[in-house]
Formats: structure tokens, sequence, C-alpha cells
């Protein structure tokens, strides 16, 4: 893209093979949304943030015209913006930013921090001194929050990524990026739309920075990507049929029974039932 050398993206939420969003992250103005509608070749800047301590991280659609992103606290207050075109994106009313504790953020690591189900529920995830799950049934006008046993307490720990399968099923997955090796209270689920989370059984899965479900998604097939690994699972509510790749990834995208991860240095892994195919770009 012209003039964006110096932008981080993040995340991209594409449509069809002519329409899609695309986020960068940064503070300030670096955080930005585009969008296409011929493929790439032109892009159409369509939000910049104009305030110096902001910084937006995710970004996720009801469908292709109503979309929200969310953004690390600024005077201890999420922000959140949404578009009800596909055009525009509007802040979301000051009364309904939810509160942050101090230290709390959320991570923009593989774009995937922000989940939505349905026609108006939205959940988010955050990290740092807390690691909670935020949640509103009306698109962001109320929401309610829920604690979780994810680790958290230092500024590189906490929930990275989080997936529903519907809008009672979903998980949550993350670690310290900082300790990418270390195992243990990184992967999470709820049954009751992420009211309660309760750790996954899955044996000590290390840091994992992106996650999501296979389709269909009613057999709630995981399947995670992290510093250090592929991981696949059945379940998150069982510890059994799992299957570990040694490879270093960073993000994932669903199509089907196949998905794409990416990761450092050009890496490009194609997963389909198990079998992956590894290259470089």
């Amino acid at each position: 893209m012209p003039g964006a050398e110096g932008l981080d993206f993040r995340d991209v939420e594409a449509f069809s093979a002519d329409e899609a969003y695309l986020l960068a992250a940064g503070p300030g103005e670096q955080s930005r949304i585009y969008k296409t509608t011929n493929g790439g070749k032109n892009w159409d800047l369509q939000f910049t943030n104009h305030e110096p301590k902001g910084f937006f991280d995710c970004m996720a659609f009801w469908d292709r015209t109503h979309g929200i992103a969310v953004g690390d606290p600024v005077e201890d207050k999420f922000e959140l913006i949404q578009t009800n075109d596909g055009k525009t994106w509007q802040p979301l009313a000051s009364t309904s930013l939810p509160p942050a504790v101090d230290g709390e953020g959320a991570f923009a690591a593989s774009g995937t921090c922000i989940s939505v189900r349905g026609e108006s529920t939205v959940w988010f995830a955050t990290g740092g001194k807390v690691a909670r799950v935020f949640r509103s049934s009306d698109r962001g006008k109320t929401w309610s929050i829920a604690e979780t046993p994810m680790v958290q307490g230092s500024e590189s720990s906490g929930i990275f990524s989080i997936a529903f399968a519907d809008v009672r099923h979903g998980v949550i997955a993350g670690g310290d990026y900082k300790h990418p090796e270390k195992e243990g209270a990184n992967l999470a689920y709820t049954e009751d739309g992420g009211a309660t989370w309760r750790l996954s059984p899955v044996p000590h899965p290390p840091f994992l920075s992106a996650i999501g479900y296979l389709e269909p998604s009613h057999t709630r097939e995981l399947l995670a990507a992290g510093s250090t690994c592929l991981l696949w699972a059945a379940s998150a509510t069982e510890d059994k049929s799992l299957t570990f790749h040694d490879l270093s990834l960073n993000a994932l995208s669903f199509s089907g029974r196949s998905a794409w991860a990416v990761g450092g240095n050009g890496k490009i892994v194609r997963w389909v039932d198990g079998l992956t195919g590894a290259g470089t770009n």
C-alpha cells in the first residue's frame, strides 16, 4: 500500500475477493482502518485515530457493513468505534465505554482480541495486570465483565485471542509472550456466553497468540497458533485428540476445514485436517 511503509497491519477482514478491511495498530495516528472494494488495487482510508494516547488493536464484523473495533484504554476507559454503513466509523458514546483496571489493555498480536456472533453480541479480551473478558449483547451500548483464570499480572501476559463457536461456547488463549515456552494457564473456555470461564484440561499449552474453530463450528474443534507451536484439539473441554506441530506462528485464518497460519521471516503454513504444508515467501 503506498505510504504505509511505517504502519503495522494486524487485522484483515475480507468478505469477498474484492472487499476487505485492514487495520493498522499503533500509537496515535498510526492506528488506522482502510477498505478496498477492488481486490487491493486501491485502499480508502476510513479512520485515523487522532487521540495521541490511543492504540487500536483489533476489529470484527457482524456483516460486511456493521463492524466494531477496540483500542487500549484512554483515561481509564477502553476505546471502541463502530461502523453501521461500511464507510464511516464513529466512537461509542463515552457513557458506553467500559472501564479498565490500571495496567490493563488489549493485545493487537494476531488481530483476534475481539469476536462477534449473531446480530449484536460482541466480546473482547484483555491482559496485563488482569485478564478479563468484556461482553455486550447490544453492540456496545452496555457491557458486563468476567474475570478469568488465565495467566496475568505482567504487562506481557494475559489473553491474546478470543473466539466463539456460537453465542454460548467460546475459548480464550494467551500466556506470556516474553516467555513463549512457558506452559500453564494459557487456554480457557466458556459454556455460558462468557459469563464464567474455566481452564481447559488440554495439557500444558504454551503461549498461544491466535485461536479459532474449524468448520462446522458445532464440532468445536480448535486450532491455535503460538510462538512455539501449532496446536489442534478436538475440544477445549477434553484432554484427548491433540496434535502439536513445532512451528513458530503468530496468526490464523480459517476457511472450512482448512486454515492458514503466518509467522516471522515470511513463514506461511497451510493446515488441512491435521496435515501441514509450510513454506516461505
